[in-house]
């Protein structure tokens, strides 16, 4: 039975931001008749007035009053007390899920969630779905194939943490690696629950996951194993440029804001908190007692957007190139590198089922071989690693990814590290004590019994297996240091803020002046075609064209951009080009006079904009590009196209 998309939802979050995000999450799920309350009290407050609310979604950590004492409140009154609970929480821990249950909560998410997961919960939740379907009794056994190769499914994140995996498939898809006892099939999924999920419920064989949440899981009876690093170092700290001045006193900019991290369980949560108590902070979750930094959960990929959008949000921390893509693109400035913290520190790892590791030992010992040599192919080849991660990272091009971005992540002297996938116990032993002593989260496990280094120790050179990590025994003085970062940090603000304009443009001409349009965003250029015009829109719109049976939006190009309209020729062409705008991808054709080449732009050639007064909207140009012979305006067809998602239909999604 489908939901009632009728029913009343009260939506309990102090964070305005995480509300609109929830808000738009349960649009997508059809979901409007939203009734928003920052704390438990107002909840309270709504709960006695509207007697038709249907389902409660609540975080729990908030001030004033938390999800967990709303929820207790709930149940101890009569006409409340059957009224489905569901509980969001970016801690998403074991022990806390216990005591939701305990306190009577209906179903439980973790943060960051999308459509798909709420509506699994909300299912549940209303008696619509049977929350034992989401537990598998027996889990499934590795399948073998019809040449007797293991099928090994894993699965990972839009993460350059996760590369060596991508690389792996690109070399077994080339020919110049070849698998003999495994067949590989990866696995991209959206946020960390799907990684976890999968990993619970065995639906893949392994997963590149993030270290404390793989050793979380192990503690409440997952039966997996890690067996290899993925990476060492390679997430980085940035600040929100729209978060107001930086100044002395520079922990002042920080206060009484929200930090976003990617995970309560993760290496970003201890690195963050460290630095933050280091600077004199008392970092933590809403509603704890003393808390002057907020600590919320996001997904990685819609970091950049949450910070653009917030003010009141001071940065994040994140693997990369999800903050030099957001210092590319001006929203961020960089706070610092978490090898500056702590040198060579894991962060994500390779988890595997316990009966791939035991049943098929000759296929996880070549797939470990096969990722070592592919960690070490990265920091050999960086601008080779770099193509193969575009599309493998981006494969719908909804992150804007781009090879030199990615360069710059991979050269970076105090960046990602893959040529060491060693599992250092230590390392782990590190960063479960300080989360569980000095964070209060996590548990202690038994590290013999969880890392595995019977294969490790076969991929691995000997000496790998003796690297330390270099994390300093006193970091306030480091973190004070990072804290004030100036001249150097706006040289590599400058520097990385061109990453996102180098690569290829198609190059075209209007009105005699030659214009760049990111290749990337290129479907093909066709001649003109009879155009059917359409009623009540701009006049830049010059109707829409069928194009092998789909529906095109084009517009002219020229009356856009405020140059005189001319007379079509033999050279006149249509650009179809796609378009991203709320999570959709929509295609429109622009035309233009002539076509002209693709050309290679490089952060050397590029010119920042001077004062435009040659009609053109200056918002409209990315930048200009200087060669010998001429000038080049490089358009930002984003934003120029951005209304034409309203007559467009977007593209229907992969399933």
């Amino acid at each position: 039975m489908p939901i009632d998309t009728n029913i009343k939802i009260l939506l309990v979050e102090d964070a305005s931001s995480m509300r609109k995000m929830e808000k738009k999450v349960l649009s997508a799920l059809g979901l409007n008749n939203v009734v928003e309350a920052q704390d438990g009290n107002v909840a309270i407050e709504i709960l006695n007035k509207e007697k038709d609310i249907s389902l409660v979604i609540s975080d729990w950590n908030m001030p004033v009053k938390d999800g967990y004492e709303l929820l207790i409140w709930i149940r101890q009154h009569e006409e409340l007390k059957k009224m489905p609970f569901i509980m969001a929480t970016g801690r998403g821990e074991k022990k806390e899920m216990a005591k939701a249950s305990e306190a009577g909560v209906s179903s439980f998410i973790a943060k960051p969630f999308n459509a798909e997961e709420l509506r699994e919960i909300i299912e549940i939740a209303l008696g619509l779905r049977n929350p034992a379907s989401e537990v598998v009794a027996e889990r499934a056994k590795a399948e073998i194939s019809a040449s007797g190769k293991v099928k090994l499914s894993v699965a990972h994140i839009q993460i350059t943490d996760h590369l060596a995996l991508g690389v792996l498939k690109h070399l077994i898809q080339t020919g110049e690696l070849k698998p003999k006892f495994f067949e590989l099939e990866t696995r991209c999924l959206p946020t960390w629950n799907a990684i976890q999920k999968s990993l619970e419920t065995g639906s893949v064989g392994g997963a590149l996951v993030l270290a404390p949440l793989a050793m979380e899981m192990f503690s409440y009876g997952v039966p997996i194993k890690l067996l290899l690093f993925a990476h060492k170092n390679g997430s980085i700290c940035v600040r929100n440029k729209q978060g107001g001045e930086f100044k002395e006193p520079h922990a002042e900019f920080f206060r009484n804001k929200s930090f976003y991290i990617p995970h309560f369980m993760s290496i970003h949560h201890m690195l963050s908190h460290m630095f933050f108590k280091d600077i004199g902070l008392t970092p933590g979750t809403p509603g704890n007692k003393g808390v002057n930094l907020n600590f919320e959960v996001v997904a990685p990929i819609k970091m950049p957007e949450f910070l653009e959008a917030n003010h009141d949000a001071c940065g994040y921390m994140v693997a990369e190139p999800l903050g030099t893509k957001a210092i590319a693109g001006g929203i961020a400035d960089l706070q610092f590198l978490s090898s500056e913290l702590w040198e060579g520190h894991p962060c994500c790892v390779f988890a595997a089922q316990n009966d791939l590791v035991e049943n098929h030992k000759d296929a996880v010992q070549e797939f470990i071989d096969m990722l070592v040599y592919s960690g070490k192919f990265i920091e050999q080849k960086p601008a080779l690693a770099a193509e193969i991660a575009v599309p493998f990272l981006d494969p719908d091009k909804s992150l804007g990814l781009k090879v030199p971005l990615l360069k710059n992540v991979l050269t970076e002297p105090k960046g990602i590290k893959t040529s060491d996938l060693y599992p250092v116990k230590t390392d782990l032993d590190r960063i479960q004590k300080y989360m569980h002593n000095e964070m209060g989260i996590g548990s202690i496990i038994d590290l013999d019994k969880f890392v595995d280094l019977r294969f490790a120790d076969k991929s691995c050179p000997p000496s790998s297996q003796k690297i330390k990590s270099k994390l300093a025994e006193d970091t306030t003085a480091i973190s004070k240091n990072l804290m004030t970062r100036g001249s150097q940090g706006d040289k590599d603000n400058l520097e990385k803020s061109l990453l996102l304009l180098e690569g290829k443009y198609l190059t075209f001409m209007l009105n005699h002046h030659i214009f760049g349009v990111d290749i990337l965003k290129i479907i093909e250029i066709i001649r003109l075609i009879p155009i059917t015009l359409v009623p009540n829109v701009p006049n830049y719109v010059k109707g829409v064209i069928n194009l092998r049976g789909k529906v095109v939006p084009v517009i002219d190009l020229r009356l856009k951009l405020n140059i005189a309209s001319s007379q079509a020729d033999k050279t006149t062409r249509i650009i179809v080009i796609e378009i991203f705008h709320n999570n959709d991808k929509y295609q429109v054709g622009v035309i233009v006079d002539e076509v002209s080449e693709v050309s290679d732009v490089t952060a050397k050639d590029i010119e920042s904009l001077p004062e435009y007064s040659a009609g053109l909207d200056a918002s409209y140009i990315l930048a200009l590009v200087k060669t010998d012979k001429s000038i080049k305006i490089l358009l930002d067809i984003d934003k120029i196209l951005e209304p034409l998602s309203k007559v467009s239909q977007p593209e229907p999604k992969k399933k």
